[in-house]
């Protein structure tokens, strides 16, 4: 390959991945056509792409940037998994489909600058919440005291409005109301 056609595929990474930070590393050889094309199709609609790299080159393209720590892994056919609303929405649809596929190689895969190694690690990884997930489960713990503290303070109030009641209504049919001594 010529230095002009390898200069020119290291600019279509570049291109191509600029502004990505967080991707999943795999291998698709072996896998056939056909699985090959379901499987891109499902990501597609899931705003995952695949992009198959050359790794020499790609390891020139990544240099500083935050892929530059995939360097590792890239031995062999590989390619980069990367988008929707993070790399454990990715992980998560590859880890599905590694079930289906046995060929689908997981080899790691890189959240917020920490490798994440092997097929373990990106299973691992698919069980770990998304952002909004995430999100939610700290809205729901900081919310949680309040909610504790508004059903202790209602609590006391409750029985008392109870007792209210039940002499209201004792008193409406003209019932005598024992004293509690």
């Amino acid at each position: 390959m010529s230095k002009t056609v390898k200069s020119l595929l290291i600019r279509d990474y570049q291109q191509r991945l600029s502004g990505v930070s967080e991707a999943l590393v795999i291998s698709i050889r072996g896998v056939n056509a056909i699985d090959n094309n379901k499987i891109r199709v499902d990501l597609a609609k899931k705003r995952i792409k695949i992009t198959v790299v050359r790794n020499n080159l790609a390891t020139h393209a990544f240099k500083q940037t935050p892929l530059a720590v995939l360097e590792g892994l890239l031995d062999g056919p590989s390619a980069l998994a990367y988008g929707a609303e993070s790399v454990v929405d990715v992980a998560r649809a590859l880890v599905d489909w590694g079930k289906k596929v046995e060929k689908l190689e997981l080899r790691g895969a890189l959240l917020d600058g920490v490798l994440y190694e092997g097929k373990k690690a990106v299973e691992e990884l698919s069980k770990f919440p998304t952002k909004s997930e995430a999100q939610a489960q700290v809205v729901t713990l900081v919310l949680s005291p309040a909610r504790n503290l508004m059903g202790q303070v209602r609590s006391p109030g409750a029985g008392v409005m109870g007792l209210v009641k039940a002499i209201e209504q004792k008193l409406e049919k003209g019932e005598a109301i024992a004293k509690v001594g």
